[in-house]
Formats: structure tokens, sequence, C-alpha cells
């Protein structure tokens, strides 16, 4: 096994958690690309449609979108489908209010080009580092039961 991948970021919300990661090259809305119900992606053209964001470190470059977005996320948290962590190249502050008030911790400023779908990560956001502790194959990504 080769050397640990340890990237470092921005704490934007404090908080850790060790989880899946499930990577997205493209930005996320939170208001129409994931269905508050059951934490699918609905986008048909996104690169994760029809996965399940619950309990995962969710990795995309940035949010876009209407600021009823971060409500969406914190109704996904309050319905037990939020989210562990949040990561993003750039912030967008509708994905931060929503963090915020969902309690979701959150990184920006990280190179998510490194992290692939299904590596087991520990998000760290007080320190503002995230460790990659299992690398796994590309492969069936988890979907909402």
């Amino acid at each position: 096994m080769g050397a640990q991948i340890v990237l470092r970021g921005r704490g934007i919300v404090e908080g850790k958690c060790t989880a899946e990661a499930l990577v997205s090259t493209k930005p996320i809305s939170f208001l129409g690309d994931v269905d508050p119900s059951n934490g699918k992606i609905i986008e048909k053209h996104h690169d994760l449609y029809g996965v399940c964001v619950k309990d995962k470190v969710l990795c995309f470059p940035h949010g876009h979108g209407s600021t009823v977005g971060s409500y969406v996320l914190y109704s996904l948290a309050k319905n037990g489908l939020a989210p562990k962590a949040i990561i993003n190249r750039w912030a967008d502050p509708v994905i931060v209010v929503g963090a915020v008030i969902a309690n979701i911790p959150m990184m920006d400023q990280v190179d998510i080009s490194q992290l692939r779908t299904g590596d087991l990560v520990e998000v760290d956001a007080y320190k503002g580092v995230i460790k990659v502790l299992k690398s796994r194959k590309r492969g069936g990504l988890s979907k909402c039961i």
C-alpha cells in the first residue's frame, strides 16, 4: 500500500467524522438536484443521478442555485438523510448556510480530484485536514433504501 493521502483545506463548519466519500465532478443545487424526502440525487444529467447522499462525505466542486437550497440541506439533516460532511473546491454561500444550520462539518479549498467515490475518509474540519484511510476501487454506488 502506498503513502496515505492527506489533503488540507479550510474548515468552514467545525466537526469531525469518518465515512465513505461520494465524489462528483459537477456542482450541486440542493433545491432541484436532491430529493429532500429520500436524499437521492434526482437531476438526470448529474454524474451522481440516483445515488443517496445520506451518511457520505459529499465532495463536489461547489454549489449553485436558490437560497432555498440551504433549507433543503437542513431538512435532509432533520430527517436523517444528510451527508456526514461536505467538501468543496469553492464554498458557495448557499451550501455554507445550509451546513451551518444543519451542523454538517464543511471544508473548502480542497483538491477533490484526489478523492474517489468509495474511499474511506476522515474529515477533521477543526484542523482543515482530510485523510484517506482506505482507498476503494471505483464501482457500485450506494443507492437509497
